[in-house]
C-alpha cells in the first residue's frame, strides 16, 4: 500500500509540470431505488472508459452500502474517514484497482462531511482539488434514493446518470428522483441508461416512458444514455467479484457497455457554471452548509 501511495503522489508531481491539465469531467451516478444494479454499471462503466483511453476515479459515494471494491474482489485500507480525520492524504486513500482504474472506498466518511469545523473544510478541499487534472472522469457513484446526501452529489456534479430498469418501481422511483432535483435546479442535466432488459426494445420502450414524463411534467429532456441487457453473466461475474467486461468480455453486457461508453464519450461536456473538482466542490459545500 506505501509503494502504491508513493507511485501515486509521483503522478501528482509529473502533473504539477504539465501545462495540458486534463479537463476533468465530474459525473454523479444515482438511481431511483436499490438493486438496479447501479454499483455494478459504475465500475463496468470505469473500466470501460479506462479502456478507451480515460483516466478514471470511481468515488464510492454510497453511505450505507459502499461496495466498489466488494465488486472487484478488493479489501481496502483506507477511505475517505482517514482523509476527513486528517490520517491521510488524498493520494494515501486512492488505490488503484483492476486495468488500472483507480478508486476511493466508501464508508461512513461523507456524513462527517456536514460536522467538519471551517479549518477542515478547507484542508478537505485542498486536498480533494488536488484530483483535478489528473483524471479525464471522476465517477461519483451516489447511495439510492432521495436521500440528502445524494441530491447534494447530483446537484454539485457537471453530470448525472440515472440507473433503472423496467420494473414499474424502479420507473418510479427514477422519476421521482430527477423531479425532486429538478425542483431544486432545473439546469441540471441528467441521462438515462436502462439496465436488465429483456430485449432492446423493452429497454426503449422503458426509457421513452420515462422521458415522456419528464418532457410533459417538468419540461425536461431526458436523453437515453444507453440499454444493457438482462445477461446471466452479469450475475455470475458478481458471485466471483470480477467485473463482468473483464470476466466475460464478449457477453451481451459487456457489449452494450462499451458501446455506452463511447457514447458518453462523444457527448460534449455539460460543464455549466462549474469548473472541474474545484466547482464540484464549491456547490457541494454551499449546499452541506
Amino acid at each position: 500500500m506505501n509503494d502504491q501511495a508513493e507511485a501515486l503522489r509521483n503522478l501528482v508531481r509529473q502533473q504539477e509540470h504539465r501545462t495540458d491539465q486534463k479537463n476533468t469531467r465530474i459525473v454523479t451516478v444515482t438511481s431511483g431505488k436499490g438493486g438496479v444494479g447501479k454499483s455494478n454499471f459504475s465500475l463496468n462503466f470505469a473500466i470501460a472508459l479506462r479502456r478507451l483511453g480515460q483516466k478514471v476515479l470511481v468515488f464510492d459515494a454510497d453511505i450505507g452500502m459502499a461496495n466498489i471494491d466488494v465488486l472487484m474482489g478488493r479489501t481496502s485500507t483506507y477511505s475517505l474517514y482517514h482523509l476527513l480525520k486528517q490520517e491521510k492524504t488524498i493520494w494515501d486513500i486512492v488505490s488503484v484497482g483492476p486495468e488500472d482504474i483507480h478508486y476511493i472506498a466508501g464508508g461512513s466518511g461523507f456524513k462527517d462531511l456536514l460536522e467538519l469545523s471551517d479549518d477542515q473544510l478547507n484542508r478537505f478541499a485542498s486536498e480533494i482539488e488536488k484530483l483535478h487534472g489528473e483524471y479525464d472522469v471522476i465517477l461519483f457513484d451516489t447511495g439510492a434514493g432521495l436521500s440528502k446526501e445524494t441530491v447534494k452529489f447530483i446537484s454539485s456534479a457537471q453530470e448525472t446518470i440515472v440507473v433503472t430498469t423496467p420494473e414499474p418501481t424502479s420507473i418510479t422511483d427514477a422519476y421521482a428522483l430527477i423531479k425532486m432535483v429538478k425542483a431544486m435546479d432545473m439546469s441540471i442535466a441528467f441521462k438515462l441508461v436502462v439496465n436488465r432488459s429483456s430485449d432492446h426494445r423493452e429497454g426503449k420502450e422503458t426509457a421513452q416512458k420515462i422521458s415522456l414524463v419528464a418532457n410533459r411534467f417538468l419540461q425536461s429532456e431526458l436523453p437515453t444514455l444507453g440499454i444493457l441487457p438482462d445477461d446471466p453473466l452479469v450475475s455470475k461475474a458478481v458471485k466471483r467479484q470480477v467485473p463482468f467486461i473483464i470476466a466475460f468480455p464478449d457477453s451481451d453486457a459487456a457489449v452494450a457497455l462499451t458501446r455506452i461508453a463511447r457514447q458518453f464519450l462523444d457527448i460534449p461536456q455539460n460543464s455549466g457554471d462549474n469548473n472541474g473538482v474545484k466547482g464540484f466542490l464549491t456547490k457541494l459545500f454551499r449546499l452541506s452548509r
